[in-house]
Order: structure tokens, then sequence, then C-alpha cells
């Protein structure tokens, strides 16, 4: 069963300064294609705590149903916005520092018992999935949604079944 088309964004992509766009802008890319409504801001955790707990206490009611956190070092933007909000987290690990993310990853997948945050691969290739799986979770209730998603991913289908190797000529 369809629903109607949100006014407003549903799906919140945050990251901690305007260098984590570099890798969150491929979960930005699978946003758009999709066509799922999308916003996308700089929260920091450090340096703007009280933004980031207003952004989070106030997601569910300005519609967000899942938001995507992408953060480096520390890490701890992902998982303050699920201490704040019941709206799913989506966590991307951001190379940022000279551990490339690994210490980011930790960060993110290491919440304790009671605070969830779904955690995703390092770098851009963990920022798509996220999109991939915000839009998931939100084609439970939207057919509409779910028929594009099912396209987008028959098009990648496609795109494997259709590669061809060159001819090489094998020498026993």
């Amino acid at each position: 069963m369809s629903q109607q088309p949100p006014t407003g964004p549903i799906v919140g992509v945050v990251m901690g300064s305007k260098s984590d766009y570099e890798v969150l802008s491929a979960a930005v890319e699978i946003l758009r294609v999709l066509e799922i409504p999308y916003e996308a801001k700089i929260v920091s955790a450090h340096r703007t705590p009280d933004l980031l707990f207003s952004y989070a206490e106030t997601a569910r009611e300005r519609g967000l149903r899942v938001i995507i956190a992408g953060a480096g070092g520390a890490a701890h933007l992902p998982g303050m916005l699920a201490a704040k909000t019941l709206v799913p987290i989506l966590g991307v690990p951001v190379p940022a520092t000279v551990l490339n993310g690994q210490d980011s990853l930790l960060s993110i997948v290491q919440m304790p018992k009671g605070v969830p945050v779904g955690t995703l691969a390092i770098g851009k290739p963990g920022a798509a999935n996220a999109a991939l799986l915000a839009a998931e979770i939100l084609a439970i209730t939207d057919e509409d949604l779910y028929d594009r998603l099912a396209k987008w991913r028959a098009a990648r289908t496609q795109q494997v079944l259709s590669q061809e190797l060159p001819d090489v000529e094998h020498k026993s």
C-alpha cells in the first residue's frame, strides 16, 4: 500500500564537518536517484552539541524517518543522535584520521546495549549502502519507493550481466 508523498525531507544526512561531505555525497546521490526527500546538514557532536540535541529531539516531528550520520575520528555524532531520538540512525565511518576510518568504525559499532546504531562500511561504499538501507527501511510502507528500489537493483544486476571480458588467448 502506497502512502501520500511526503511534504518535506524524510531522511537526514548529517556530518560533523564540510569535509565529510566528500564521503556522504555517495548517500546523497543514491537518495536523489531514488527520489527520496532528504536534507543534508553539518551537525558537529563536539562543536555544536546543542544543535545536535535539537536536531535529534525534533527529527521525528519534522518528518524524518531515518538519519544517516557520517563521522570521523572519535565519531560521536551517530551515537549521540541515537541517544536523543528513536528515529533509526545509520552510521557511516569517515576516514578522517591516520587510522583511515578504523577508529571511527570501532567507535560507531561499539554502542552500548539499548542505544543501537546501524553501522555501515568505512567511506563512500558505506555511505551509498546507508542510503540503500534507508530506502529499504522506508520501502516497507511505500510501494512506489519499493518499485523504484527494485528497478535500481535490477539495473545493477543487468550491468554485471552485460559485462564482457576481452578475449584473452590462454597459453598452456
